[in-house]
């Protein structure tokens, strides 16, 4: 697996997480949600997501889109 697969597959897993999270527990765990999704937006744009940072010094190899 390589780096943007394993920053996209937590990113869902925390997403799914959060929105059972609001489900079951608070409807503010929606703000946890609205962060990921601003934190993909922008690394879209700027190439910096500190998932993928930490993910590269556990030795995750480097993908096309995150270096």
């Amino acid at each position: 697996m390589n780096l943007d697969r394993a920053v996209f597959a937590f990113a869902g897993v925390m997403i799914l997480l959060s929105l059972a999270l609001t489900l079951w527990v608070s409807q503010y765990w929606m703000l946890f949600t609205a962060f990921i999704a601003l934190n993909l937006f922008q690394t879209a744009f700027t190439g910096f997501c500190p998932a993928a940072k930490i993910f590269g010094l556990f030795g995750v190899k480097a993908g096309c889109a995150l270096k």
